[in-house]
């Protein structure tokens, strides 16, 4: 039964030593109900997020995600143009795992409305740039997982032939991936600090004047670990139109040796989704899930032209000839499950509004987002009394680690810059909310 905010309130005073609570509404979306999560306000201002996982993977994500943050220490976090949570503190309520983080501020924007050009985009690839550029030691220092190109290798390997081992992988799709898999030049590539697999989702922006929009958050960082850069980029898969942009400006942005195989790599790992999908029911004995994972795989390989079946061939042709298979398979297959397995709360989904609202008219006219919440989903619920009262005490939470501080022109005459930075912009102004919730 999820639980409601007063109740994920109350735990936030036994993670948080000394916190008064003075209001608690639901987070926008939660995981597609994965987590049950809140925010909650404090008496200074602060808004924190509040989820508790109440099965085990849940709860191992949830504490992956409390190790990774509490690893950003204050020197990692100055090397980054944007601002990560702040690790607030843990407790347990009944059964489930509780993490309290800071709640950042921010919109976000799907894979497949980031906008080509200057904005967003650019901004998207600096920031992965800037992750990857952080010293390995943040990741060691903190016992997080670590992985060589030929460890990460040999992990895709495995899943190739899990995956080929239930029988329900087309035949072309597994000798593409063995065929890359035995590819040696597109695993010579150096370790680096990484989210382990970001998505677009993880960027929270705001609107420069002149810059456009720019990334001033990012979160999921549970996957935080050593290994293959490409794996922050599998998602441009589904970014059609800004994919070449992000990959350009993460390459300007990037201080490590050239990585010519990069992009066909993110592409490949993109792909195999699909497979540690297919993988995971097969574990979970859920037939359903492989027979979804099942139709994707088909579509996919039905979208491979003959010369798109060597990995090896395509090397020296470009990623879009290569591998732009993911392009042409049935949007309504894709969506029909999260292949990425995303685990943070945030839905962008609920962040839409409908095609009747204001802001769908806003945007087509490119005037300015209307004036409305702050917040999309339920009010606020002042707790201020309740607090005072002494009545918020959570009576099944018990701490499990210390918290810590914490317009008129011609549009024939348009710059194509230009251009593309007003379409960031009313991209982005379709995410309503004005928070990373």
């Amino acid at each position: 039964m999820a639980r409601s905010p007063f109740t994920l309130a109350a735990a936030v005073t036994a993670a948080l030593s000394g916190a008064e609570v003075v209001g608690a509404r639901t987070l926008t979306a939660d995981g597609d109900g994965r987590f049950d999560s809140a925010v909650v306000t404090l008496t200074d201002g602060r808004e924190l997020a509040i989820r508790v996982g109440d099965d085990d993977e849940t709860a191992r994500e949830l504490a992956a995600e409390s190790l990774a943050l509490r690893a950003l220490t204050a020197g990692a976090r100055a090397m980054l143009p944007f601002r990560a949570p702040e690790y607030i503190g843990e407790t347990r309520l009944s059964d489930g795992r509780a993490l309290v983080t800071e709640l950042l501020p921010g919109f976000q924007i799907e894979a497949g409305h980031v906008p080509a050009g200057r904005g967003a985009a650019e901004s998207m690839g600096a920031s992965i740039a800037a992750v990857h550029a952080l010293p390995a030691s943040v990741v060691r220092s903190a016992g997080l997982p670590a992985r060589t190109a030929e460890e990460a290798r040999e992990e895709i390997r495995q899943l190739v032939d899990r995956a080929a081992a239930t029988g329900r992988v087309p035949a072309r799709l597994t000798v593409r991936w063995r065929e890359a898999v035995e590819d040696d030049e597109l695993w010579r590539f150096e370790s680096a600090v990484t989210l382990g697999g970001v998505q677009a989702t993880s960027f929270l922006f705001d609107d420069d004047s002149e810059l456009g929009p720019q990334v001033i958050g990012v979160v999921h960082w549970h996957g935080l670990s050593l290994g293959d850069p490409a794996v922050d980029l599998a998602w441009l898969s589904s970014a059609t139109d800004a994919a070449g942009d992000v990959h350009a400006a993460y390459a300007h942005a990037s201080n490590r040796t050239p990585d010519g195989a990069l992009a066909l790599r993110a592409r490949l790992l993109a792909e195999l989704e699909f497979a540690r999908w297919l993988v995971h029911g097969d574990a979970m004995h859920r037939e359903d899930i492989m027979d979804d994972a099942a139709a994707l795989l088909e579509a996919l390989a039905e979208g491979l032209r003959e010369n798109d079946l060597s990995v090896i061939a395509q090397r020296s042709d470009g990623v879009d000839s290569a591998l732009d298979a993911l392009g042409r398979v049935p949007e309504t297959a894709v969506t029909r499950i999260n292949t990425a397995m995303e685990t943070d709360a945030y839905n962008p989904e609920d962040l839409m509004p409908g095609e009747d609202d204001e802001v769908a008219e806003a945007d087509a006219t490119g005037s300015d987002r209307p004036e409305g919440d702050a917040y999309v989903g339920e009010p606020t619920a002042d707790l201020s009394e309740v607090t005072r009262s002494g009545l918020l005490q959570p009576e099944d939470a018990d701490p499990v680690a210390e918290p810590v501080d914490g317009a008129g022109s011609d549009p024939s005459d348009a710059d194509p810059a230009d251009e593309a930075q007003r379409a960031a912009r009313a991209a982005l102004q379709r995410w309503t909310s004005s928070s990373s919730e």
